[in-house]
């Protein structure tokens, strides 16, 4: 009943997250037709999806202006912005277009996610009690519906740029549920406030580390089982839609958890299973077992990255939420982002195998991580 609860007094920006899962949920699915459709090897193709990097480092300026300026009508706008950014990528036929199109993706996305993650921490604070595991497990079933319904629409034939297109029809239909009111300490930053830097790089970086784990697996867990382990189009889509599933399973459970366990305990054990899960998918000789390893992976870091925003938005003072939550974002979101791009270069050079074994490596930084917000007392 948490869940359900928490959904219900968060509806306006759990509609926004559906909006973000969907689309890269759909692009997760998509990698290794837009791959082809550019003409682009891993490590080309690895880099070029840095251009969501590229338009993401512009929301940690634009992102409080944005939502400052549009108050209650910031989501919907930042939505039907996500929609039609999202049609440039099925467009591109060249590397340098598809970058282009990467960076209007990366800036629309950012806008909503610093969005939506300043108003779930609003409400959290009106509410007192954990609300991010509850929305951002909306994104991940989101996100498993768009895989999924994209690899059917591969199988159909369907050119990438009519997905993204049925994909963005979807998306102006939630639009028109994600307004809500502004609390008003929420876009005015408080002149000569001290801003906490520590708090915002320090829990930007968990964020980070686990959105490249999941990163990893949205990106290349198609071509790992196509590539690799030789299954068809559909097999590969499962790939992603496993993560995004077992990752909705992890997160409407750790919205429960959240409110009996410490942060640092759902933390700790998350980075276990995902560490686990890593090495799985690396070892993987079947398209089941990697799909086990995805899975595991995705329950492991399904609460990590929430609960990171969660504990930004309860350490700062409310006239700056906005601030850090748009700082730990751009810190957190470049994972999604960087994620690919390593993967990629370890791709092209050993093998996705050890590219999946390198994130098992990544997310073990998690541990000392730990050790400095225990002492801070969170």
């Amino acid at each position: 009943m948490s869940v359900i609860s928490a959904i219900r007094i968060s509806h306006a920006p759990v509609a926004a997250f559906a909006v973000v899962g969907l689309f890269w949920g759909s692009m997760a699915a998509l990698a290794p037709q837009l791959k082809a459709q550019i003409g682009a090897d891993d490590a080309t193709f690895g880099l070029l999806l840095l251009g969501t990097s590229f338009g993401l480092l512009t929301t940690m300026v634009l992102a409080p202006i944005f939502d400052r300026s549009l108050g209650q009508w910031a989501l919907p706008v930042a939505c039907i912005g996500l929609a039609a950014a999202f049609l440039f990528p099925g467009l591109a036929t060249t590397p340098m277009a598809f970058f282009a199109a990467m960076v209007l993706a990366g800036l629309a996305s950012g806008l909503l996610d610093v969005t939506m993650n300043a108003r779930v921490s609003e409400l959290e604070a009106v509410h007192t009690r954990p609300l991010m595991n509850a929305n951002h497990g909306m994104f991940s079933v989101a996100y498993a519906i768009g895989a999924f319904g994209t690899g059917l629409g591969r199988e159909a034939g369907a050119p990438p740029v009519i997905i993204f297109a049925g994909v963005g029809v979807l998306a102006l239909i939630l639009a028109t549920r994600t307004r809500m009111p502004v609390a008003k300490h929420s876009t005015e930053t408080a002149h000569g406030a001290r801003f906490p830097y520590a708090v915002v790089g320090l829990c930007g970086a968990v964020v980070m580390i686990a959105f490249m784990a999941e990163a990893a697996v949205e990106s290349w867990s198609a071509l790992h089982v196509e590539r690799t382990l030789g299954g068809r189009a559909a097999q590969g889509a499962l790939g992603p839609t496993m993560l995004g599933l077992t990752m909705a399973v992890g997160r409407f459970g750790g919205q429960a958890v959240a409110e009996k366990w410490s942060d640092l305990t759902v933390i700790f054990w998350g980075a276990v299973m995902a560490v686990a899960g890593a090495v799985i998918a690396a070892a993987a000789v079947s398209p089941l077992m990697a799909y086990i390893g995805y899975g595991t992976l995705g329950l492991g870091v399904s609460a990590i990255g929430p609960i990171g925003f969660a504990i930004v938005g309860r350490l700062v003072k409310p006239e700056v939420r906005t601030l850090a939550i748009s700082r730990a974002a751009v810190i957190g979101f470049s994972g999604f982002f960087i994620a690919p791009a390593a993967m990629g270069l370890i791709s092209q050079g050993f093998g996705l195998r050890t590219s999946f074994f390198a994130i098992g490596v990544l997310v073990c930084v998690l541990f000392p991580l730990l050790g400095v917000l225990r002492r801070w007392g969170v």
